[in-house]
């Protein structure tokens, strides 16, 4: 596991956000906060040490793990701020997690819909949320350099090649019975190692539904 979560550590480039080891200046509230999501990541993997599986998206996004430091996960989530559709911080850890951002921003915390499709659908069927690892095939947060942190962007193919040591290394910490890529991205990063996956629709534009459907076929 130390060798995975060294592995996030990289050199600063533009339009790449690395949450767990810089801040954010503009939206951050403390400048202890990329500890505190590097702290989250740490209290989140151990409770999953034996999950079957694991749930591959493409990369990082700003209203998710950029300021939670678990993927497809967001601060409202954390927060208990989803109670409502039936997400408990407890799902997630059982230890109390950081808010990272600036509450002046959003003073639930930011939303990602996309985690909030995943964690419910996870909840809803009575799984055990444990039995699950969220990750990401471009680990970091990619974004569009000329609108700032607050933006997504879809990593290009030598970025997506950077994260494959990453991946590598998580899954080495892991004995995962079954991964699934989450759209076409995330899917074709494991052809390149050789990893035998199942793909499913990506959550996002549209895909819930068939998400949904796709994903429970897998599991049944």
């Amino acid at each position: 596991m130390d060798k995975f979560i060294n592995s996030l550590k990289r050199k600063k480039t533009s339009s790449v956000f690395n949450p767990w080891f810089e801040r954010d200046p503009t939206n951050d509230a403390l400048i202890t906060a990329p500890q505190l999501r590097l702290d989250n990541l740490n209290r989140y993997l151990p409770e999953r040490q034996n999950a079957e599986y694991l749930l591959l998206a493409e990369a990082l996004g700003y209203q998710g793990g950029h300021f939670t430091g678990i993927p497809m996960t967001s601060e409202r989530i954390i927060l208990g701020n989803k109670s409502d559709v039936g997400i408990l911080p407890v799902h997630i850890c059982k230890d109390e997690l950081h808010r990272t951002s600036n509450m002046r921003i959003h003073p639930d915390g930011f939303n990602e819909p996309t985690a909030t499709i995943v964690w419910q659908k996870l909840i809803n069927e009575g799984l055990d949320t444990r039995n699950f690892v969220f990750w990401n095939a471009f680990p970091w947060h990619p974004y569009k350099g000329d609108k700032g942190l607050l933006t997504n962007r879809t990593p290009g193919n030598s970025e997506m090649q950077e994260g494959l040591s990453v991946l590598n290394n998580l899954l080495e910490a892991f004995n995962f019975k079954t991964i699934i890529a989450l759209g076409n991205k995330a899917h074709d990063t494991l052809k390149k190692l050789g990893i035998k996956t199942e793909k499913v629709r990506h959550p996002a534009m549209g895909g819930a539904e068939l998400f949904r459907k796709q994903f429970m076929k897998i599991l049944r």
